[in-house]
């Protein structure tokens, strides 16, 4: 698994840092037209009328479409595609969504009308001129208060406005044991609603050639082949009849993956202007049409016995799913999240309930962790209230109930199985690193200068892997130039400089001759795109097959060029040479020989892998305005085997910054009639760098057994460990008010309140 390359600064980053990309904004096409979005001031309500006359007259305009143009075309609905079944069997519910408001607005923010006219200043002005005729209905923001009785209904196909009723594990083992239980701790939390907000907004642009009858969408996307495939869908054709591409891309975290309105809208403008249309999301669109993430209430109840040791956990949990189910919505709080609610620890039996709310919110979807961060904030938290009930160290609580590493594989409590890791060990490298034994010392000279100081730690464990499928295509032309093809996509996480160094490793060639190709769905004809985590562990595991296909035509086109009576068997491949006993080839001699050589693998069910550790956040508290001051921060992951620490490393620290945003300040807040209180960044606070510490990173590889590459995720590990670490050190230094449970975000007015309550 070693490289020359590990370790070194990553190739894509040059370009990026000159200016030199290019990005679906950059892109401007000939005859390209503007397109604009307008967008419903109401939560929920009846559209009675909509008058376009106005904005068709204004300057430069050339189309301003409604429902009822799409509908005339057959155009189709936005889908949310895997299916969950309730606890009675019955399928999930979902409204039905369109890229245009057909009769009913159900979010703020949510598409009404499309203006495309030659500029965008003159697309945005004729949206002002569209005439819409509202009839305010009752609403609602809270996923709880949607499914209490006398809610507002949100829909007849939506009784209760309930998706979906869900649960899993042994409700009757469970209860048997809270029956017997020493003793019942429990937690109510809520996992508040985030935005994402990339540094590049969404943006597409489409492209139509009735000549062929093709689409050519660029678009800003973590992966070109599903956009693809639901775009044939929404347009009832073959999905050869779709090209995307996705080029530079600044930053994802889960809602660029998405299917949007304006992905349909461009494509059908396009066709029916016979033009090219582009569409740029302006920052304040991000905050009401982005796909949002988390918010989820949630209570936990765990059993213990008179030893501390842990007998059966329980979760009942509501998950706020917006207006309309997203693309992977449905699974996201409910299969993806509970595969590891039992965590690192041992735990008889497990049982959960989700519930999934339909409210008049914006809809939300995987972010960043696609559930886990909720799932270990609410079971590192719970055991930190527990240790305190039972008046046990936090840590020996922990040490008592954790798996360990003579039991791997380790089969949790709801039938999934850890492959590998040393939890212990684990978190023995956090404590030891993070110097958690002087914590008191340290804790103690910030009380003499009239501050307080707290410590907290959360173990955690990622289920990673993503889609079903990954393929990957080889060529190597008689130039000796080598090309790989992926199917997934980077947003940033270095896939380039990765997939270039695992290639060059083992066909033994020089990495600057390999081209990585990826975001192109006419040259990667499937692909699983960039999410979960998945990159490295399914890609790579791709890579590892076609590279052993291209290695055995290799030796097949070697025997052929060394002459006759010289057989496959008789040519091995070692350190980038084809040889027999008394010749050698290299790979540019068998490619220039045969013309060129190309292979392709594709791998189904790639099995998951699960990347774990512990977080410990050390933090000061200004008692006077409550303020939180992030003092250092310590990481110990394992992540298998490592191919690139540089790039690992850059991972875990966006993930924990995105963490620390979440714990101290990001809150997507809506008032009770549906409207976003906090929708620029003058209402929604980013973490930046005076918010941050040190960070501390240590990587201990307990190699994955379930690919060849040994590999674990690492994208999104930081992001699942860092909010429960950094609210148990803010409630570590807050217990001496006898505060023992704190909300995100523990904003200064927050963490002050409390103070004060307890005073």
């Amino acid at each position: 698994m070693t490289d020359p390359t590990a370790g070194t600064t990553r190739v894509e980053d040059d370009p990026l840092l000159r200016g030199a990309g290019c990005y679906t904004d950059d892109l401007t096409l000939p005859g390209q037209a503007c397109a604009s979005v307008l967008r419903s001031p109401h939560a929920h309500a009846r559209i009675v009328g909509i008058d376009t006359a106005a904005a068709r007259a204004m300057p430069g305009v050339l189309t301003v479409m409604t429902h009822a143009d799409l509908a005339a075309a057959n155009i189709g609905r936005l889908p949310s595609l895997p299916p969950l079944k309730s606890r009675d069997g019955s399928d999930r519910r979902e409204p039905l969504r369109h890229a245009l408001a057909r009769d009913t607005v159900r979010h703020v923010g949510d598409p009404v009308a499309f203006v495309v006219a030659e500029t965008i200043a003159q697309a945005r002005d004729a949206c002002e001129r569209v005439m819409v005729d509202y009839d305010a209905l009752p609403s609602v923001s809270d996923g709880r208060a949607a499914l209490a009785a006398g809610a507002p209904q949100l829909g007849v196909d939506l009784p209760g406005n309930c998706a979906f009723d869900w649960e899993t594990g042994d409700a009757a083992r469970v209860d048997a044991l809270f029956r017997s239980a020493h003793r019942v701790v429990s937690l109510t939390a809520h996992n508040q609603r985030l935005i994402g907000n990339p540094m590049e907004t969404r943006a597409v642009n489409a492209a139509f050639d009735a000549a062929s009858g093709r689409f050519t969408v660029v678009a800003a996307t973590q992966g070109v082949h599903m956009l693809r495939n639901l775009l044939a869908q929404a347009f009832a054709l073959p999905v050869e009849r779709f090209h995307v591409i996705t080029r530079d891309v600044g930053g994802g975290f889960g809602p660029k993956f998405y299917f949007y309105p304006e992905q349909i809208l461009c494509a059908f403008a396009a066709r029916e202007l016979g033009r090219p249309v582009k569409w740029s999301a302006e920052r304040a669109e991000t905050f009401v049409s982005d796909s949002q993430g988390r918010d989820q209430h949630a209570t936990l109840d765990l059993a213990l016995d008179a030893g501390g040791h842990m007998l059966a956990l329980r979760m009942d949990a509501v998950a706020n799913l917006g207006a309309y189910l997203s693309t992977f919505a449905p699974v996201i709080p409910a299969p993806v999240a509970t595969a590891v609610l039992p965590s690192v620890y041992c735990i008889e039996a497990v049982h959960a309930r989700v519930r999934g709310a339909i409210t008049n919110t914006v809809p939300v979807d995987a972010y960043r962790g696609s559930g886990k961060p909720e799932i270990h904030f609410l079971v590192e938290r719970l055991i930190d209230r527990a240790a305190r009930a039972l008046n046990i160290d936090r840590i020996e609580l922990r040490r008592r109930n954790l798996v360990s590493a003579a039991a791997m594989p380790w089969r949790n409590a709801l039938g999934v199985t850890y492959d590998s890791g040393d939890f212990p060990a684990m978190m023995g490298h956090a404590l030891a690193s993070s110097d958690w034994a002087g914590a008191p010392a340290r804790k103690a000279a910030a009380q003499l200068h009239g501050r307080l100081h707290g410590i907290g730690l959360a173990c955690y464990i990622e289920s990673t892997g993503g889609a079903r499928a990954e393929r990957a295509e080889i060529r190597i032309d008689a130039e000796g130039r080598v090309k790989v093809i992926c199917g997934t996509q980077s947003s940033g996480q270095g896939h380039v400089t990765a997939y270039r160094a695992l290639v060059a490793s083992h066909l033994r060639v020089a990495a600057q001759s390999i081209e990585i190709v990826q975001g192109d769905s006419d040259q990667a004809p499937s692909g699983g795109g960039t999410g979960g985590s998945r990159s490295l562990s399914t890609q790579g595991t791709a890579l590892v097959a076609v590279m052993s296909a291209l290695i055995e035509r290799g030796r097949a086109a070697a025997a052929l060029a060394l002459g006759e009576g010289i057989t496959v068997d008789a040519v091995r491949f070692d350190d980038g040479v084809f040889a027999t006993s008394t010749q050698r080839m290299t790979w540019l001699d068998v490619a220039r020989h045969a013309g060129g050589l190309d292979a392709v693998a594709q791998i189904e069910n790639p099995a998951p892998n699960f990347p774990n550790g512990c977080h410990v956040a050390e933090v000061e508290i200004d008692v006077d305005t409550g303020q939180v001051q992030l003092l250092r921060y310590t990481v110990a992951d394992d992540f298998g085997n490592v191919l690139h620490p540089v790039i690992v490393e850059g991972q875990v620290h966006g993930g924990v910054a995105q963490g620390i945003g979440a714990a101290l300040l990001e809150a997507a807040v809506y008032d009770a009639g549906g409207q976003l209180q906090s929708g620029s960044f003058m209402d929604y606070a980013m973490p930046r760098a005076q918010h941050m510490a040190p960070f501390a990173v240590s990587l201990h590889a307990q190699p994955c057994t379930t690919n060849p590459l040994g590999v674990k995720g690492a994208g999104e590990a930081g992001s699942v460990g860092a909010a429960a670490a950094v609210i148990n050190a803010v409630v570590d230094a807050l217990a001496v008010y006898g505060i023992d449970h704190i909300e995100m975000p523990a904003t200064p007015a927050r963490v002050w309140q409390a103070i004060q309550a307890a005073k």
